[in-house]
């Protein structure tokens, strides 16, 4: 198996309170070869930070890169507390704004990964899901894809539809800290993931962004229902996307790695593509042949 490289590192910004520590996990080879790498954003939890979660991962990246289902690429962990991976409405932490810009730019400088929007893809679990969809679809222009495990969004478009067993997990205290005090609905609905699918249709289209998205169906905090609206509210506009609900998976235990791991393939197609398939090829055509003729038979009828 791969030997990788586990970075610790600290950044210091105005933008959030104090040195932001995160973690890098740097390929076999990195350091002998020049070519410049893919950049993947991998978002932990609430509650976790860069050292367990992207350490406790490493050994799938690992097996993921020696079996050859994932291309190299560097991988970036943050550590973020209970940020959401937000702008707070009041201004007082910019963990979006950081992540998106001067850290981006940080990253990209010390290290060899590519500078295109191609080079560059977020994901991340629970939490981090939700802040792997909120950046990836707000940012379609930076991030060339994105993958959200068991993302922490709620089947709402309004921050007073959501219903009680899709917030008793989550404190007012922190909806309140993040996004005012009264909560501002609308500043929660301008950064809820299905309400910027709903608003920026068009332009995530246009720029054609791979997007997975899964849970399991016996989620302890029931975020299949939010992940199921949000693939209902991208399958009803024609927004491409995989979509996984996972059978008797919860939110932890045994089927996580395995989860990780079909999410990190995913990635990886998007990062390196497969060539043309030769029998979908042809396929096409026929479909192509079929309807000319029914069409045919259908004007002459």
């Amino acid at each position: 198996m791969a030997d990788s490289t586990f970075i610790e590192a600290e950044y210091t910004s105005d933008l959030v309170p104090g040195p932001m520590a995160y973690a890098v996990l740097l390929p076999d080879g990195y350091q002998e070869e020049e070519e410049r790498l893919p950049l993947l954003y991998f978002l932990h939890g609430g509650g976790g930070d860069s050292k367990t979660f992207l350490g406790g991962t490493k050994p799938l990246f690992e097996r993921a890169w020696n079996d050859g289902r994932l291309p190299r690429l560097v991988v970036v962990t943050p550590s973020a507390g209970r940020s959401f991976y937000m702008d707070y409405r009041d201004g007082s932490q910019k963990w979006e704004s950081l992540l998106v810009g001067p850290f981006l730019a940080h990253i990209r400088e010390n290290y060899r990964v590519r500078q295109e929007r191609d080079g560059l893809f977020v994901a991340g679990i629970s939490m981090g899901g939700m802040g792997a969809l909120r950046m990836g679809l707000k940012y379609p222009d930076i991030f060339a894809g994105l993958a959200a495990l068991e993302p922490g969004i709620e089947p709402a478009l309004a921050f007073r539809d959501i219903e009680f067993e899709d917030r008793f997990w989550r404190s007012e205290g922190i909806f309140r800290a993040i996004y005012g005090r009264p909560v501002d609905e609308e500043y929660w609905a301008q950064n809820n993931p299905a309400n910027i699918v709903v608003k920026d249709i068009e332009r995530i289209l246009s720029l054609k962004m791979g997007i997975y998205l899964e849970c399991g169906d016996e989620d302890a905090f029931g975020l299949d229902r939010g992940t199921e609206f949000l693939h209902r509210i991208l399958r009803d506009r024609g927004i491409p996307h995989e979509y996984h609900l996972v059978r008797g998976a919860n939110h932890v235990g045994r089927s996580l790695g395995p989860r990780i791991q079909e999410a990190l393939e995913f990635l990886g197609t998007l990062s390196s593509p497969p060539p043309p398939d030769p029998d979908v090829e042809n396929l096409e055509k026929m479909i192509v042949q079929w309807k000319e003729q029914a069409r045919k038979i259908l004007k002459a009828s």
